[in-house]
């Protein structure tokens, strides 16, 4: 009884959303709520993958464009186009993907590590790898990757 309570405990639910090809997972209880993608304010010196701030109920949120962040090809926005809005570190953040697929449950034994590639990639942002049937899901660490130095999202919120 105590080995299926552990498992249980280390089983995971992920929020899947598509980035041209691939696709992602993060944290479900990061996330806030999903939205259709809405007219931003873009910030004048912003990097590029900043897209700007929306008024989210009385609340100035940032908008992301994981495309640009990760180097992806450019996206067009369109009607399926969908924002992912976060909560990370005390602070409210909106995510632009491609779509948003799935909630999947992902046990510790479906999680593997990122495999050593060298200097290519990143990783520092990626926890590892979901295998969830057929399909292949690079797992974020959204609260790393939003609250790192190069993204300026927290201390850009310690200055206001």
């Amino acid at each position: 009884m105590n080995d299926s309570t552990a498992t249980i405990e280390s089983a995971d639910e992920y929020l899947t959303f598509a980035l041209g090809e691939e696709e992602y997972g993060v944290e479900i209880l990061k996330v806030q709520e999903i939205r259709g993608y809405d007219t931003v304010t873009r910030l004048p010196d912003a990097p590029e993958y900043i897209k700007g701030v929306i008024n989210l109920r009385g609340t100035i949120v940032p908008v992301i464009d994981m495309r640009l962040k990760f180097r992806l090809a450019k996206a067009e926005y369109n009607a399926l186009t969908v924002m992912i809005v976060l909560n990370v570190a005390d602070r409210v953040v909106g995510m632009v993907v491609d779509s948003v697929s799935d909630v999947v449950r992902l046990e510790s034994e479906q999680i593997r590590p990122v495999p050593e590639i060298g200097a290519t990639i990143d990783r520092q942002f990626i926890t590892g790898i979901g295998t969830h049937g057929e399909r292949m899901l690079i797992l974020l660490e959204i609260e790393k990757l939003m609250t790192s130095a190069e993204m300026g999202l927290v201390a850009h919120a310690n200055a206001a």
